[in-house]
């Protein structure tokens, strides 16, 4: 692991491989309340290590080993890390491989990096969450909480309460993508679970639709829940990012 500073004296912490000559990177994006030391990113790691394709992967702004308040994070900031990892830590044609709020991330730093993005692989991809998603399966009170004294803490079926303010709800809402056409062009794959549920699979087909791009494909796993992250999850999540790095070459 190593530390990336950021202007304000934040730090990202992130990993990294070099690709081998004329490969691809491939960028992990972790989910929300998620980091770079999950199963699948570490799978997503030893896959290109023995592939020669480059790697990079780092944890947000209050996640995992970076620094700041979880509290303060919100969708910009953590849009600003993802442009900043890309800028300041890679070279040359990047694959990103985002899961649930990574998803959403993906298709920011796409679509502000245009140039250097030739693919995409989604799993369970969460775009506009925090309004589309986490703001409608509140409760009144708990809305009634965050809109009058800025916070509520979230329970959380995999560990500790977090939680949701004012300000990620209201920023969140400046980054939607899901209203209108998404002017993405590159090959697209996302794999989602239909007994998710945090992103239910509909979600999914609406984020195909507003893709612009007509190569993208959609897997529905029976019996996938929103982590996918069971052997045969990342089995055949790693068989789509070797699918993926055949395409764009």
């Amino acid at each position: 692991m190593a530390l990336l500073t950021r202007p304000d004296g934040e730090t990202l912490a992130y990993t990294k491989l070099a690709p081998a000559a004329n490969m691809p990177t491939l960028v992990w994006l972790s989910g929300f309340k998620s980091d770079m030391s999950g199963s699948k990113a570490l799978a997503v790691k030893d896959q290109c290590e023995g592939a020669g394709w480059g790697y990079l992967a780092f944890d947000y702004f209050g996640h995992g080993e970076s620094s700041g308040d979880f509290a303060k994070g919100t969708i910009t900031r953590w849009r600003e890390d993802c442009l900043t990892a890309v800028d300041e830590l890679s070279e040359g044609p990047l694959i990103l491989v985002g899961s649930s709020m990574g998803g959403w991330m993906s298709l920011l730093t796409a679509l502000a990096r245009k140039e250097r993005v030739v693919g995409m692989v989604l799993l369970a991809p969460a775009p506009d969450f925090t309004s589309k998603l986490m703001w409608e399966e509140l409760s009144d009170d708990a809305k009634d909480e965050i809109m009058t004294t800025g916070r509520w803490m979230r329970p959380n079926a995999y560990g500790e309460p977090y939680p949701i303010t004012r300000e990620l709800i209201e920023d969140g809402k400046t980054w939607n993508v899901l209203d209108g056409p998404i002017d993405l062009k590159v090959p697209v794959t996302i794999l989602q679970g239909k007994e998710d549920p945090d992103v239910p699979w509909g979600h999914a087909l609406k984020l195909q639709d507003a893709l612009v791009t007509s190569d993208c494909d959609l897997h529905l796993i029976k019996d996938g829940e929103h982590r996918l992250s069971r052997e045969s999850d990342i089995a055949r999540l790693l068989l789509e990012v070797r699918l993926m790095v055949e395409r764009i070459s």
